[in-house]
């Protein structure tokens, strides 16, 4: 029963990440320059799996893959926001 709502939410985790990491970046970080830069989704990435790891180290549901799942997802987000942004999408 602990491993499926451990797994519900990693799964929630890494859809609020890149949903959130991607609309931020589509509407705020739209006029910052540095944001188009390759390197950015990884700095992102590995900002928010540091940021998530004390919360994992807490919390007994949330696990160090939760933590790893929210950094990949909100790298991905990024890197989505800016493809977006070149586009020239909303």
């Amino acid at each position: 029963m602990f491993g499926f709502i451990a797994l519900v939410l990693t799964v929630a985790a890494g859809i609020v990440g890149f949903s959130f990491a991607r609309e931020y970046t589509m509407r705020r970080l739209r006029y910052v320059d540095g944001v188009r830069a390759p390197a950015w989704p990884w700095i992102v990435g590995l900002g928010a799996a540091l940021l998530a790891a004390p919360v994992a180290w807490l919390l007994p549901l949330v696990t160090a893959s939760t933590a790893t799942v929210f950094g990949i997802a909100t790298g991905l987000g990024t890197a989505s926001g800016v493809k977006a942004l070149r586009r020239g999408g909303n």
